[in-house]
């Protein structure tokens, strides 16, 4: 076996969601899912799939954004793993819905953050192991940190 470290694009004033799934229509759920929850929203989702064809589906709202998730999903080149680009939103708008289509496995990421998969590589194919998600802690909050994480909450609407 061998490790890669695959790095991803994540879109400009955006971010990206990783996951594993386990069927073919994974595209045509999660756009609908996003769709039906924050229908402003910009996106492209891509999904590998591990049996018959085995191609990379692409779906979304977005040329570029299809184009970027397609490119991540490529790139990872593992089965049932699918990859969403947005803007024009955040993922706590739409990680619900997504985790709740029933053919969703798991989340590994949802970020803007620089990020990277770790995949595994066999003689069967690719899978990813995890991520590697923005930079490591540089301290542990002080009570000012912790204001500050209180007051941006509440500015940004997600607390009263």
């Amino acid at each position: 076996m061998e490790l890669l470290i695959v790095p991803l694009e994540v879109p400009e004033g955006g971010n990206l969601i990783l996951g594993q799934t386990h069927f073919i229509k994974t595209v045509e759920d999660i756009y609908e899912a996003i769709v039906s929850t924050a229908p402003q929203m910009k996106f492209g989702v891509a999904f590998n799939e591990a049996s018959g064809p085995c191609l990379t589906r692409v779906d979304g709202n977005d040329e570029a954004l299809q184009a970027l998730a397609a490119r991540n999903a490529s790139a990872l080149a593992a089965g049932h793993i699918f990859v969403v680009a947005l803007r024009e939103g955040y993922p706590i708008n739409v990680l619900g819905r997504i985790k709740d289509v029933p053919e969703v496995c798991s989340i590994y990421c949802a970020t803007a953050n620089p990020v990277q998969a770790v995949v595994a590589v066999n003689e069967q194919g690719r899978g990813v192991l995890g991520v590697i998600d923005g930079f490591p802690p540089k301290g542990v909050e002080t009570a000012g940190d912790a204001q500050n994480r209180r007051d941006f909450l509440r500015m940004i609407g997600y607390k009263r």
